[in-house]
């Protein structure tokens, strides 16, 4: 069984009103994190940034505005299918991309073809691994607390 879904899709990064350019960005998405799709942009003269964030929110950011935090994800126009606008925020800092709402589209169909959505729990290597991450978070904590007092 395949266990992850790639693609590539070009995006403009909006700069500015006057400004914007076209950048590769790779799709991302693991049977073993079934929740979460990433999005590694590679911005020219800069090293690949990735982004990680739920796979609901990018669908349901295809059909209307969505997103609270540091993604926010929106139809460019409320007639049918457009194109998409994500925005990502960390601190006071931006960036805008938009992106065809088709190839998105595209690849979140594989990713339900892969894992379901609403099926993402039936994964017992996904249950079994977030149970381990969470000892391990947990006793790096108490860990930390003890070493603190």
């Amino acid at each position: 069984m395949r266990e992850s879904v790639q693609a590539e899709v070009m995006m403009s990064f909006l700069v500015s009103e006057e400004l914007a350019f076209r950048i590769p960005v790779e799709l991302g998405y693991e049977a073993r994190d079934p929740y979460a799709v990433r999005l590694t942009f590679h911005l020219p003269g800069d090293a690949p940034v990735t982004w990680a964030f739920g796979r609901e929110l990018l669908l349901d950011g295809i059909n209307k505005p969505c997103g609270d935090g540091d993604v926010h994800i929106a139809p460019t126009s409320p007639e049918g299918l457009s194109d998409v606008h994500i925005r990502l925020q960390v601190g006071g800092d931006r960036a805008l991309f938009r992106a065809s709402a088709a190839p998105l589209v595209a690849f979140l169909d594989r990713t339900d073809r892969l894992v379901p959505l609403g099926q993402e729990r039936n994964l017992g290597d996904f249950e079994e691994s977030l149970d381990e991450a969470l000892c391990k978070i947990l006793s790096e904590s108490r860990q930390n607390e003890q070493n603190a007092g």
